[in-house]
């Protein structure tokens, strides 16, 4: 019997000397200097390819997909989740239509992502955004039928552009089909294909804005795949307004021979790392990209050995001159358009108006985004970073959800209020046991018809859900300040709360709120309590009260 303890002990430790000899390895070749030169060698293949199409703008998908350029004209948010094998979904809380909008006026767009995964494209380009282009076109297509066969399409608006370009669309076969890549298998497309049709009613349902879409598009939405081992002549690319369609160039940064390859220059020898921009929490050691980019010369030519302390010192000063002077780059504040300034009615999102959010010299993601703040039509709401509340003055009260404070020239007790909140990766009730004393403070403003600003870290996530729940609770179907009326006589679904997200997604096209803290958000609008604000049980730890 001890003979056997004894065996078993040895083969365990043997087990646990070969797993943490392959940990080893894998941090010796997964460094930050390792990193930042497996995405600089990337960014190279990036380059060359928007050069093929000087005038298509170029998109980062996020996060991953930032680190690759520093020449990027906006971002977009397609999860590869929504793309695995049995798991396909259309996320209305992701609808990108800012991309689309892009796309149209531009003719075309090129996104940039990677992956670690050793394959070519990750699930994103693969599945996401085709999924994504085909719901799209066919919900286009519905809506443009529809407004032929109800007659809205205005006799005064015959001789229109507008008239012209839709009857166009109309009298030429509108692609609606689904364009996957080549590797996807056939009986995973024909899973994908049964349920577009329901993906496109949830779209059309949703409230989204599919006439500024259809607008913008004179062709219909198709995908377009390029990776490192991707051949092109270039004595024959293309010009993207020869092809009948607006293509959305899907480019995946990464090498897919091997995970690790061992390379060597005159000067070092480093490892590649497929897909290096990925989870840069585990390795950025708070080296941003704008930061890299910035700096990228001297942290590529600094050479594995000094690379650490240069990301150290670099993140430090920038540390130190954000506390001590905050941004001074001139603030961009994007403001609904005109036409727009008076729609806040949730029931009729959808809209004949165009919202060009790119429309003249200043764009989304051509300033610093730390400076742009977001009004969410006529409400008096807006949401934006902290880095921006910090300077910003033509609202009348602030809202900071964020864990640091900030001086403001609004001081009043009243007026301002800070609330620190964290993700539901760290608390899981942390935005549930704060939503209360945020709505009531947004109620007490905005009754009196003051502008509120809710901020947050990056302006993507909790400000995005704490407006979420300021809008549901206060304000009507038609979007005016009720005192929470309509809420109290209103039983609200997961269905209805999309609804007024995707309101808000259509001015903060940034927006990208997590399923935990949502889930939070509807908690509250559904009267649950956090276990905190429970009088009879006090363990946060515990999923529900008792």
């Amino acid at each position: 019997m001890l003979a056997d303890h004894t065996a078993t002990s040895m083969d365990c430790e043997g087990k646990i000397s070969i797993y943490r000899a392959v940990r080893t390895i894998k941090r010796r070749d997964n460094t930050l200097y390792n990193a930042l030169r497996s995405i600089y060698e990337d960014s190279i293949f990036v380059g060359e390819i928007s050069q093929l199409w000087p005038d298509l703008p170029l998109l980062a998908n996020l996060r991953c997909g930032l680190w690759y350029s520093s020449k990027f004209y906006a971002t977009c948010y397609f999860k590869s989740t929504d793309g695995h094998t049995n798991n396909w979904s259309f996320n209305t809380s992701r609808l990108n239509l800012h991309v689309a909008q892009l796309a149209g006026q531009k003719r075309g767009c090129i996104i940039v992502d990677s992956t670690r995964k050793g394959k070519r494209f990750p699930d994103s380009m693969s599945k996401t955004i085709p999924i994504w282009t085909c719901v799209l076109n066919r919900s286009i297509f519905n809506h443009i039928s529809k407004m032929r066969d109800c007659g809205t399409i205005m006799q005064e608006e015959a001789d229109s552009s507008k008239h012209a370009e839709y009857t166009r669309m109309l009298s030429h076969n509108w692609d609606c089909s689904l364009h996957l890549p080549l590797w996807v298998p056939e009986t995973e497309k024909a899973a994908i294909e049964e349920r577009i049709d329901g993906w496109s009613k949830q779209l059309e349902d949703s409230g989204a804005d599919i006439a500024s879409v259809a607008s913008c598009l004179k062709k219909p939405l198709r995908p377009l795949w390029i990776s490192q081992k991707t051949v092109i002549w270039l004595n024959e690319v293309p010009d993207h307004d020869s092809w009948d369609f607006t293509p959305i160039i899907l480019v995946s940064t990464s090498s897919s021979s091997s995970i690790y390859q061992h390379r060597t220059t005159s000067e070092f020898s480093w490892s590649y790392i497929a897909g290096a921009g990925d989870d840069e929490e585990s390795w950025a050691r708070g080296l941003s990209p704008s930061l890299f980019w910035k700096h990228a010369f001297d942290l590529i030519s600094s050479g594995p050995d000094l690379c650490n302390q240069k990301v150290a010192d670099i993140v430090e000063k920038d540390r130190v001159y954000r506390a001590q002077r905050g941004q001074n780059a001139p603030q961009v504040t994007l403001k609904p358009l005109e036409r727009l300034d008076n729609m806040a009615d949730f029931s009729q999102v959808d809209s004949s108006s165009s919202l060009d959010l790119f429309n003249g010299n200043i764009t989304l993601m051509s300033c610093n985004k730390d400076h742009t703040m977001f009004w969410l039509g006529s409400t008096n709401l807006a949401l934006g970073t902290t880095q921006l509340a910090a300077h910003i003055s033509d609202v009348d009260c602030i809202l900071n959800c964020d864990q640091e404070s900030f001086h403001t020239h609004i001081q009043d007790s009243k007026t301002y209020l800070q609330l620190p909140m964290l993700s539901s990766k760290l608390d899981r009730f942390s935005i549930l046991s704060n939503l209360p004393a945020a709505v009531s403070f947004a109620k007490a403003n905005l009754g009196k018809g003051n502008r509120l600003l809710v901020c947050c870290h990056n302006g993507e996530d909790i400000s995005v859900c704490v407006c979420l729940a300021i809008l549901t609770s206060l304000f009507s179907d038609a979007g005016t300040f009720d005192d929470g009326e309509s809420y109290r006589n209103t039983r609200i679904t997961k269905w209805e709360m999309r609804r007024r997200l995707v309101f808000i997604c259509k001015f903060a096209v940034s927006a990208r709120p997590s399923r935990g803290n949502l889930k939070q958000v509807f908690a509250f609008l559904t009267g649950q309590r956090s276990p905190s604000s429970c009088s009879h049980c006090r363990n946060a730890n515990q999923e529900e009260c008792c």
